[in-house]
């Protein structure tokens, strides 16, 4: 039995609202099969692809790509077959959603026509108008291949390319990254402290159980998860670095949920969260920030995973930076620089007070962080414990237990 349905633009997370639809992976008159990519759609705080619910034929698409829809509206039709149809398109797929009951969807509100420009001559969906806007264009001037006439987002683009001079528009995540750095800057008072720290112990245990992992992981033991462990160790006596700012108030947060900056191909950033990472060993956490960036470059984060986190690494190092002063991840107070790690000439020390020049491998920790919820003493502290836990633990025989 063949069924008629209507397909919904899902709930995308909680605080959601709306959607722009991106791109269809399919097109009216398509096959498809439950799972399959459906289309990709973006909000304000993540691209998400999403898979279809349903077996059966794609009869009708209702909401082009470049336009703009509530939660609950009707954005294409389909028709099921042999079993009653799915009426809402799951949400985008992450592990973090999964398994999650799905509410019953809500009725849909009645589509309303994008608003017009001025003088009403031409219909343009948000995201054009918005494109149009950042690159003072005249929509009068830009040919439109869509419905009647109607500029599309890819007919811009087109445009932009067609005219003398290299011009390149802001994608949606380029956007919202320079909405979120402009007013991070503008709310809170930046400082950096920055400590030089020295990884032979890291070392040590990266030669005694780096080999063992890349041949079980398919990756190389970083730094990073070594930082991170230490970093857990030194927020037990320093909690107001893992805190956020509330109405007139400091929020000290008891678990660590660490936001970690992932590149997507330098075309913006997202940070997902790994939560309760204070209970983690150096294996989990490693494995746990490798499964998250993997999902963030393949489009597979919801809004949920990139909500609630209460300090942020991010890690420059890998490109060999000697330090770098980072953004303040909002309502955070803190976020840490794990930069680029060289062997340089160290001055050692032994038992007796004995100095002799030997050869370390050395980095930079820069911690950007707000001076509302603290001062510079506090600051230094918290990064002098961290490079105390990194230079002074046996990580060989603690790196999967932790140096707590």
């Amino acid at each position: 039995m063949t069924i008629v349905a209507d397909l919904l633009l899902p709930q995308l997370g909680e605080t959601v609202t709306e959607g722009t639809i991106t791109r269809w992976a399919r097109r009216a008159g398509d096959r498809v099969e439950a799972d399959d990519v459906l289309y990709e759609v973006s909000t304000d705080k993540v691209d998400s692809e999403v898979p279809a619910g349903f077996a059966g034929v794609l009869t009708e698409i209702v909401v082009g790509e470049g336009a703009t829809v509530q939660v609950g509206e009707v954005i294409a039709r389909y028709e099921s077959e042999g079993a009653a149809p799915v009426v809402e398109a799951p949400a985008p797929r992450s592990e973090a959603s999964a398994g999650a009951a799905e509410a019953p969807p809500a009725a849909p509100p009645t589509p309303t026509a994008p608003a017009p420009t001025a003088g009403g001559a031409r219909l343009l969906s948000p995201v054009v108008r918005a494109l149009l806007a950042d690159h003072g264009l005249d929509p009068s001037r830009v040919p439109g291949s869509g419905l009647r006439g109607r500029i599309t987002r890819r007919d811009v683009e087109q445009y932009l390319r067609d005219h003398p001079g290299h011009v390149e528009a802001f994608t949606s995540i380029r956007r919202r990254t320079a909405q979120h750095m402009v007013s991070s800057k503008s709310t809170s008072p930046h400082v950096l402290t920055a400590m030089e720290v020295d990884y032979g112990r890291v070392e040590e245990a990266r030669r005694a159980h780096g080999p063992a992992w890349k041949a079980a992981e398919g990756r190389s033991l970083t730094y990073l998860p070594f930082i991170v462990r230490a970093v857990a160790e030194a927020l037990v006596d320093h909690p107001r670095i893992n805190a956020s700012v509330g109405d007139g108030e400091l929020i000290v947060h008891s678990d660590l949920n660490l936001a970690v900056a992932v590149d997507l191909d330098f075309e913006g950033l997202v940070a997902p969260v790994v939560r309760r990472v204070g209970q983690m060993t150096v294996p989990e956490v490693s494995r746990a920030i490798a499964d998250m960036a993997e999902r963030a470059r393949a489009k597979k984060l919801s809004p949920d995973d990139l909500a609630g986190g209460t300090f942020t690494v991010t890690n420059p190092g890998q490109y060999g930076t000697l330090f770098q002063f980072p953004i303040i991840n909002q309502p955070q107070v803190a976020i840490l620089s794990t930069d680029g790690v060289t062997r340089k000439p160290v001055v050692e020390v032994d038992d007796d007070g004995n100095e002799t020049v030997g050869i370390g491998s050395v980095g930079v920790l820069a911690l950007a962080w707000d001076h509302r919820a603290f001062d510079g003493a506090y600051a230094a502290s918290f990064l002098r414990q961290v490079r105390h836990v990194l230079e002074s633990s046996d990580w060989v025989d603690v790196w999967s237990t932790g140096p707590g």
